[in-house]
């Protein structure tokens, strides 16, 4: 029952303009199982006809169902109710509780400062808040941020959560392709022998090569394909065959899950850009150095290749790199031309490029 007091603030100008329902869950799974949830919100189109409001002048807005409100980003429903408040043809804003419209100050203040430039009212299960009254816009202003430090404790929780069982071994990722859960829940090689062999022939290759590039045209000469696990929903877990690429090279010699280690917190999201850079809403990803994991247990499961080799490996591929001649060496090149790769220029001190005639013999 709402308070006596609440009848105040609703006057017939509000209940002669619409009543905006909004409803808003986080995430799919969330509308698929937590139905009693959206049953609830629906419902305030029901209480808003009870307090005045005639049915053709109840709007609810559920295009947002699924999606978070940490940003207002990708949000059609939020953006459509801001400006249906704006141009002043609202006469309430309901909903079930404040961290359904946002759960970012940003959005929360613009949507309460329109409605007091519009006299709408903001209406939850709790009671109505006039914006426009100074007591009712402070606790519509706390009852935004604490919206908000909601959505900073649970990410901690999650984190923390995450972070304990990563230190245990058992957090569970996406496994690249040759490894598996068993029956028990432990990281085991695939069944499939095929598989393995693939996988084993990719490190062996590199081994002799020493460059990734060396891998691929390998692999193509040979008319070798390398195994790949899908994650599509309709065909997740399905390992399909397919010619081997050097990004995907890269990936399985960057990958230390192959070397028998469990590695939690291999890339960080960055969220505030650097200077120069343009404002994002989700942030960039960066690899982190190794020393600098939080969590690294070697020897976990069983491996592919050694600790030592992967860093073997790892060591090869940044001394291929290109940039930088004087910090590295550069992969090993074929052809006639002597000391190519590694003659430099006397002027910029970059590395010479050796390039040959089309007959392939004749080097320039």
């Amino acid at each position: 029952m709402l308070p006596p007091l609440n009848s105040m603030k609703l006057r017939n100008a509000h209940v002669t303009r619409l009543a905006l329902v909004y409803v808003r869950q986080s995430t799919r799974i969330q509308v698929r199982d937590n139905t009693a949830s959206t049953t609830r919100q629906y419902q305030r189109a029901q209480r808003a006809q009870d307090l005045g409001w005639p049915a053709p002048l109840v709007v609810v807005i559920d295009q947002d169902q699924g999606r978070s409100g940490a940003s207002s980003a990708g949000r059609d429903g939020f953006a459509y109710l801001i400006a249906e408040v704006g141009l002043g043809r609202a006469g309430a804003v309901r909903c079930l509780a404040a961290s359904r419209l946002a759960r970012s100050s940003s959005d929360w203040y613009r949507l309460i400062e329109s409605c007091d430039l519009t006299d709408t009212l903001v209406i939850d299960e709790d009671g109505i808040y006039d914006p426009g009254q100074y007591n009712d816009r402070l606790l519509l202003g706390f009852r935004g941020t604490m919206s908000e430090a909601e959505l900073h404790w649970l990410h901690c929780r999650l984190g923390g959560g995450k972070l304990e069982k990563a230190q245990h071994g058992t957090l569970r990722w996406r496994l690249p392709v040759g490894l598996v859960y068993d029956g028990a829940g432990q990281i085991a090689l695939a069944p499939d022998e095929e598989i393995q062999h693939a996988v084993r022939q990719v490190f062996e290759v590199f081994v002799t090569s020493k460059s990734a590039l060396a891998v691929v045209k390998y692999c193509a000469d040979h008319g070798l394909q390398i195994p790949d696990r899908l994650w599509q929903r309709e065909r997740k877990g399905e390992v399909v065959w397919r010619p081997l690429r050097h990004a995907r090279v890269l990936s399985i010699l960057h990958n230390p899950f192959y070397a028998g280690a469990y590695v939690y917190g291999r890339t960080k999201t960055r969220q505030r850009p650097l200077p120069g850079e343009a404002p994002r809403v989700k942030g960039s990803t960066r690899q982190v150095k190794r020393d600098d994991w939080p969590t690294l247990l070697q020897d976990h499961h069983p491996a592919y290749i050694s600790w030592a080799q992967f860093r073997r490996h790892l060591e090869q591929l940044d001394d291929n790199r290109t940039f930088d001649a004087d910090q590295h060496r550069g992969t090993v090149r074929e052809g006639g031309a002597l000391l190519q790769g590694i003659v430099g220029c006397g002027v910029c001190g970059r590395r010479m490029t050796v390039r040959y005639m089309p007959d392939g013999v004749r080097p320039m």
